[in-house]
């Protein structure tokens, strides 16, 4: 236990039991807090100190977009702690199977209303950063954890494929909110019921589906294609855009490529980097989402066939 977080916790009055909740792919450590006078999360940001004023900012942007997100109450910057509301321990993943119409229309309904938050002086997802994202499957995925050394025509065969995924990407409406991790554990139900976001201290300016496919193609939950389709549709619908059925789930299509390709190679920098071993078990279902997907359309034809040869 952080000695300075529990002198912290004394120094403001709420001393008390710690408990440890579930950690996220970072460097953060959560502890739930029960005393008889206090009770609520305590983050442990001191190895990532540089993640609580993005945090504390996204949080605010989320509140005055009329977005539900947990109310901070009070906050050390010089050691990167965070004490804030209690939401329990329901997420999206746990529930899916009550009613799946109704938490994933809430979900949708949620990302509507996050993609009109104010996103002035964010970090755009702009070319560079869509396709330094994805070679981390090169490095990580590819080279690292299977141990393989492309040659020639696999390196070309993959960068044409990356800079056809990016050009997709960017040919879709830009612009809105991004938090880039809009999906089941990063969603959450108070004790009202209400859907509560969490986890969006990263978030940057980028494509209209993102986040949508964050959340339909769940790399911890797999849904049925049908749904997928008909989610996404739906959200077009509520979202207003005027675009044929083939093109959005072009869009969508393309925006997955980009975000599972990512994965792979972070889920395996994980487990070499930072030893956190379980995420090699969601590497199977994100790369079926991959090799499906880039199935579909004639010009990933030869990045299918890179996959499938490894």
């Amino acid at each position: 236990m952080n000695k300075k977080l529990e002198a912290w916790l004394e120094q403001i009055g709420c001393e008390g039991e710690l408990e440890p909740v579930a950690a996220d792919a970072s460097f953060r450590k959560y502890y739930r807090l029960t005393s008889t006078m206090h009770s609520g999360i305590v983050m442990d940001a001191s190895l990532q100190k540089e993640s609580v004023v993005p945090f504390i900012d996204i949080e605010h942007r989320l509140y005055e977009a009329g977005v539900r997100v947990a109310k901070i109450n009070t906050f050390n910057l010089e050691e990167g702690f965070i004490f804030m509301e209690d939401l329990g321990n329901v997420h999206l993943a746990d529930v899916i199977e009550d009613d799946f119409e109704l938490y994933y229309g809430k979900a949708i309904e949620s990302l509507i209303k996050m993609q009109n938050v104010d996103t002035e002086g964010l970090p755009a997802y702009d070319k560079e950063f869509l396709r330094f994202e994805m070679d981390l499957m090169k490095e990580w995925y590819l080279e690292k954890h299977l141990g393989l050394t492309l040659d020639k025509i696999q390196l070309m065969t993959l960068d044409t494929a990356l800079e056809t995924i990016t050009s997709e990407v960017l040919a879709q409406p830009q612009g809105v909110f991004v938090h880039r991790d809009y999906h089941s554990r990063n969603l959450m139900f108070g004790c009202t019921d209400d859907l509560v976001v969490i986890d969006f201290q990263d978030a940057r300016v980028g494509a209209v589906t993102y986040d949508l496919v964050s959340l339909l193609r769940d790399v911890y939950v797999e849904l049925h294609p049908r749904d997928v389709e008909r989610m996404a549709l739906h959200f077009r619908d509520m979202k207003g855009l005027d675009v044929d059925d083939e093109t959005f789930m072009r869009w969508f299509d393309f925006m997955g490529l980009q975000r599972h390709i990512k994965i792979l190679g972070i889920f395996a920098r994980l487990a070499i980097r930072d030893r956190k071993e379980g995420y090699l078990n969601d590497i199977p279902l994100t790369l079926k989402y991959v090799v499906d997907v880039a199935s579909k359309y004639a010009e990933l034809s030869g990045l299918v066939s890179l996959l499938k040869s490894v």
